[in-house]
C-alpha cells in the first residue's frame, strides 16, 4: 500500500510539471502569435508646429508601431496611450539619455534628434522594444 501512494504521489507531481511546461508553451506561443516584428509607423497624430506628436500603444504584447520614422533636427514628442500597462510605462532611449515613467497618457517624452541614425527604444526592462529611425 505505501508504494500506491507513492506512486499517486509522483504521478501528481508530473501532472503539475507537464501542466507548468504546458501553460508557459501556450504564453509564448500567445506572445509570439501574429507578430511579425516590424510594424512601421511615420510620426501619428502628425505634427503640430515644429513637433512631431507619436504616440504609442500595445499590440502583440509590444510598442506600435515598433518602427517610427521622424526627421533629423525636428522636436519628437513621444506619448503612450492607455493600452499601454506594467513595466511599459517606463519608456526609455538609452541613445537620448531618455527615462521616463509616463503614468498617464497626458504624460511624454520630448527631445530632438540630431544625427541620423537608428536608435533602439524599450521598456526599462527590454520587454517591449522598438526601432526609431532618424532619417
Amino acid at each position: 500500500m505505501g508504494d500506491a501512494g507513492a506512486e499517486d504521489k509522483m504521478k501528481k507531481s508530473t501532472m503539475y510539471v507537464f501542466g507548468i511546461v504546458l501553460l508557459i508553451v501556450i504564453g509564448g506561443y500567445l506572445i509570439m502569435k501574429n507578430n511579425d516584428g516590424n510594424i512601421t509607423g511615420n510620426v501619428t497624430g502628425g505634427s503640430r508646429g515644429d513637433v512631431n506628436e507619436i504616440t504609442l500603444s500595445i499590440k502583440n504584447y509590444n510598442y506600435y508601431p515598433n518602427t517610427i520614422k521622424v526627421k533629423a533636427g525636428e522636436t519628437v514628442r513621444i506619448r503612450l496611450d492607455e493600452s499601454v500597462v506594467g513595466c511599459y510605462r517606463s519608456f526609455t532611449i538609452r541613445d537620448f539619455g531618455i527615462s521616463k515613467y509616463l503614468a498617464t497618457p497626458n504624460d511624454y517624452v520630448e527631445f530632438t534628434p540630431t544625427e541620423k541614425g537608428t536608435y533602439r527604444f524599450a521598456c526599462s526592462m527590454g520587454m517591449g522594444t522598438g526601432t526609431l529611425i532618424v532619417e
